[in-house]
């Protein structure tokens, strides 16, 4: 079991709690997979890390980033954190890819102006961080 911190926004962590509490107090006794969702919740929940990071630039977990394609227009915008986030959080409004994903593997630590290459289905990328902001 990983142990690495995991962003997310408080709309997501809120719900992970509410589904928590619900399989908690059932009163009847809980299957072994509700059981082992309960481990895995509460494992989630002591690794997460919510709220703002700082506007520093930098490409980390719990930023807006927006990202254009290395020698085109092509400019898309995604969050850097956990991917169930998108089940969590209504809210958001881009794709969320995760930091151990191709994309956020390639990017993360890296700053505004920085260049990142990623591995694509479609061969290698070379793409110009424009925006690193932090998610609201």
């Amino acid at each position: 079991m990983t142990t690495d911190v995991v962003w997310m926004t408080p709309a997501a962590l809120e719900s992970l709690h509410a589904e928590l509490t619900a399989l908690a107090t059932q009163v009847r006794e809980l299957t072994d997979v509700e059981q082992a969702r309960v481990v895995e919740l509460k494992a989630l929940v002591s690794r997460v890390e919510v709220g703002s990071k700082p506007d520093d630039g930098l490409v980390e977990p719990g930023m807006r980033i927006t990202v254009q394609t290395e020698g085109t227009d092509t400019i898309f915008e995604f969050v850097l954190g956990s991917r169930s986030l998108l089940d969590l959080d209504p809210t958001l409004d881009v794709d969320v890819y995760s930091p151990e994903s191709p994309l956020g593997a390639a990017i993360r630590g890296l700053r505004v102006g920085d260049t990142a290459v990623v591995d694509a289905p479609k061969g290698t990328r070379r793409l110009l961080i424009v925006k690193a902001i932090p998610v609201a």
